[in-house]
Order: C-alpha cells, then structure tokens, then sequence
C-alpha cells in the first residue's frame, strides 16, 4: 500500500531560495493538494547580491508562466549575454564567454579547431569573433534571438539571461505564490523540534511559542542552515583549498550608460572584482582571498575603482566555498545558501537553487521518505557541485599573473576530474564533458582559449578541407555573425523601449 503523500511543506526562510522554492512549490503542488507555508523575519536581512544569472533562469520564468517584460521591469533588470573577463591570465588579457558557441560544426568537427588551424598559420582573430553573443554585447547591443531574426532575416542563435535586483525578485515572487495560496509567517525561529522516533523535523518553533508543523520542510536559512546543519548535524565539504577566495565587499554606484548587455569580471591581485548593470544602479563587488589580503584593502581597491558614484556603505560577507555532505537528509531538503556556496564566478547560486527545485519536485517524496530517492538526489546534486567547482577552478589555475594568491592557485592541487579535462584538452582540442555538467563544450573552449590554454594539435579532418576553403568559410561566418550584430538594437534603448522600469525611490 502507497504511503500518504505530502500535505504541508514548511519552507524556513525567504529570500530569493525561500521565495523561489514557494512559487515553484505553488505551482505542482497548489492548494488543496498541500499547504504551503514559509516562515521569515523582516528582522532578518538576506545577502541579495546575487544579480546575475545563466539562460536557465528564463526556464524558470517560463514554467511559472511569468511575462518576461514584466519581470524585467519589476526587478530592474537588464539582459545578460555573457561575462567579459579582464586582466584574467595575465594583466591587460581580455575575454568573453557567452551564451552560446562558435557556429555549426563543420564537417562534423567543432569550429574551434578550425579556428585553431588559422591561428597556428599566424590569424590574429581572436575565437570570440565567431560568436553571436560576443558580437551583440561588444557593441553593447541585444534583442532576442527572435527579434534578430525578424528584423535582420538571418538566424541569429544565442541564448540570454538577466541582471536583476535579487530582493526585488524575491518580493516579485512572494506576490506570485501568496496568489496562488502560499501562507507566509513572520517571525524568527527559536528552535527546531524533531521527532524523537523518527529523528525528523517535527516543527519550527518560533518566538512568542508559536509552532509550525509540517511533513517535508526546505532549508532556506543561508549560511548558518538552522535545519540541515544545526538541528539535523549535517556536516560541509569544504573546497576554500580549490577555492581560496572567501570574502567578498559589495557596494552599488550610480547606473552608467550605455546599459552593457554583459557580466564584466576584473582580475585583481587577491582575486576579482564584478560589475553588473541594472537599470537604477550598478552593482559591485570584490571577491578575495582573505590570506592574502585584508578588509581594509580589498575595500580601498573596490571604491577606488567604481564608475559611478558611490551609493550605499560597503558590506563585508563572508563564505566558505563548498557545499552540504547531504542536501537531503531525512525530511529536509537545503537550498541556496545553506545547501552550500559556489563563489559568484559564474552566476550559478540561483542556478543551483532552480535545479535543486527541479530535482526536488522529480523526486518528490511521500511520508515513507525513501532514503534510495534521497540518495539520488544527493548524487546527482553533488556531481552537479563538483563539475562548476572544477570549472571554475579552471578560471584560477592556469593563471600566469605574478601575485602570491595566483601563484599559490597555479600550484596548488587540482580534482582528477579537473586534470583529466585539462590533458584531453591539450592532447587534442577535445573537451571530455561528465554527468551533470552545466557547462557545455564552448564555454571550456572560452576559458581555455581566453588564457592561452592552447592544446597541441586539431583535428585532423580540417586539413580535409583546402586552406583556400578554410579561410574563405570561417572568414564568410565572421562577417556573417558581424553583419547582423550591426542591426540589433543597442541594449540601452531596447531596455527603455520594452521593459523600463519606475524610477527608484
């Protein structure tokens, strides 16, 4: 006989995760099915500087059937075809890894190894010239891909995401799922009680002896994980020896036109510094290695080189790169931060948060909580960690910059995984891709390419093709991308035009 399914999810915490997990819950499990109830304090602040995403994020969107105008416009946001990096590898390299590849193949190979050929006879084009979103967000433009296809009458494909103000999109969300029956409790959380038979999560108890019961609870109360870690035990896997970057300092400065349709990451000596475009500010940030630098100049180094004026006080978090031994545990799933913590690199929290909820409702539980379907979860949730761990490592390790923190990340040492990627890569121009990837071949090529990362030979089915031929076709393609780019619409006045937001208080 089937074990009664679940009738109430208790999820702790708002914040984007807590709000995200509410409105994506709201949605496969509406009332009457199962109440939904998350619990958070206006006492409690969120981090919320989470503003970039990757093009998984419109998925999202789409399954809440959420306009994307009118998201654009109610969080401030602005869109995003890839990240620029700056001074990465060495001071004064530059380049971009967009939401999309270097073009079909051609005679069943990657173009990226015929752009290898060229740049081996002495082609000075870089690889990125072969991209669609890099030739958009260069001259800071963008459209949709239907929209440049409509307008231009040749294919444009690419895919995008967004820059968004994250406590605005929480609040956005909070409106969605509290119309779709989604109850929201104020107040903090005293305790956690659990069943003494079970070893489950009983209840929350609040302050004010308030008690809220539930069947499957969600862990969204970041870092310090009142369920997962502190009631349950669950311990973290700590990367900061991959990952050495552990602090961070935000700050908005006054918005700056032309709005770039791009995430820039900046090279700094004790680690990186992002800048993010919204339509009322710009967002800040230094990433650091705190063994290498202190508070004190990681903040002088960020205000000294902001482009807008200065609009609010810098705040200091701190992280450990890592993630849960368990996302799952019992009868509680973590999420966003207290499911663990991948440095903003990429933009892959909200990322995590969206497959986490993905994965969750794929495998959702009923009362019996089987531990093989949490095991699963687990599985393939930590594979996921492990593989943006290694890419980002790969952003680090392979620097040639002179400064200690780089040094210690050129020799320190690195996953299997990682080094097995990096010996193909080299061996043959190939990229051997691993269960749970969330990136695909071009964005490696990016990374390798954009520091020098050259491998040793290409493939040899391009010298199939007369060198007469090879110039000719890549050199066709790159006007092509080009050609098109010209006639999207700058990113200013496409944001002004579709989706322009109020002007902030």
């Amino acid at each position: 006989m089937a074990a009664a399914p679940i009738r109430k999810v208790v999820i702790a915490g708002g914040g984007t995760a807590g709000w995200m997990a509410a409105a994506l819950l709201a949605r496969f499990l509406p009332p009457p099915v199962a109440q939904i109830v998350l619990v958070e304090s206006d006492e409690i602040g969120t981090i919320g500087v989470g503003e970039a995403t990757v093009p998984l994020m419109a998925q999202f969107n789409g399954v809440l059937g959420i306009d994307e105008k009118d998201f654009v416009t109610a969080t401030q946001g602005t869109f995003k075809l890839g990240i620029q990096f700056c001074d990465w590898g060495e001071i004064g390299n530059v380049h971009f890894n967009g939401f999309g590849d270097y073009g079909e193949a051609i005679q069943g190979v990657s173009p990226h190894h015929h752009w290898l050929k060229l740049h081996q006879l002495g082609d000075p084009a870089p690889i990125e010239d072969w991209s669609m979103p890099y030739a958009a967000a260069r001259r800071d433009r963008f459209a949709p891909p239907e929209a440049v296809q409509q307008q231009s009458g040749e294919a444009a494909f690419f895919k995008y995401a967004y820059h968004f103000d994250a406590g605005l999109y929480a609040r956005y969300l909070r409106t969605y799922a509290e119309a779709r029956g989604v109850t929201r409790q104020e107040g903090r959380i005293a305790d956690v009680e659990l069943d003494p038979e079970t070893g489950r999560v009983a209840a929350l108890r609040l302050e004010g002896e308030r008690r809220i019961a539930g069947d499957l609870f969600i862990d969204c109360t970041g870092f310090v994980a009142l369920l997962i870690g502190q009631a349950l035990g669950v311990g973290y896997a700590d990367w900061s020896a991959l990952l050495p970057c552990d602090r961070a300092i935000a700050v908005p400065s006054a918005r700056r036109d032309p709005l770039t349709p791009y995430t820039r990451s900046i090279a700094r000596p004790a680690g990186w510094q992002w800048r993010i475009p919204l339509q009322h500010r710009t967002g800040n940030g230094h990433v650091y290695a705190s063994a290498f630098t202190s508070d004190e100049e990681a903040t002088a180094l960020l205000l000294a080189n902001l482009d807008g004026a200065q609009l609010g006080e810098p705040r200091l978090l701190r992280f450990t790169t890592g993630h849960r031994e368990k996302f799952w545990y019992k009868n509680v799933v973590a999420l966003g931060l207290a499911a663990g913590f991948m440095e903003p690199l990429e933009s892959t929290s909200i990322q995590l948060i969206q497959t986490g909820l993905a994965r969750l409702v794929e495998y959702l539980p009923d009362m019996d909580f089987d531990p093989v379907i949490a095991s699963e979860y687990n599985r393939v949730t930590a594979n996921e960690y492990a593989r943006i761990r290694d890419f980002l490592i790969l952003h680090y390790c392979r620097s040639r910059r002179p400064e200690p923190m780089w040094q210690h990340c050129r020799t320190m040492a690195i996953p299997d995984t990682l080094s097995h990627k990096i010996s193909i890569w080299q061996a043959c121009g190939r990229v051997p891709l691993y269960s749970e990837e969330s990136y695909q071949e071009p964005s490696w090529v990016s990374i390798f390419l954009g520091n020098k990362v050259l491998p040793r030979r290409y493939d040899p089915i391009v010298d199939q093709l007369t060198l007469q031929h090879l110039r000719g076709g890549m050199a066709q393609r790159r006007e092509a991308i080009a050609r098109v780019a010209e006639r999207i619409p700058p990113h200013t006045v496409f944001v002004d035009r579709a989706c322009p937001a109020p002007v902030a208080a």
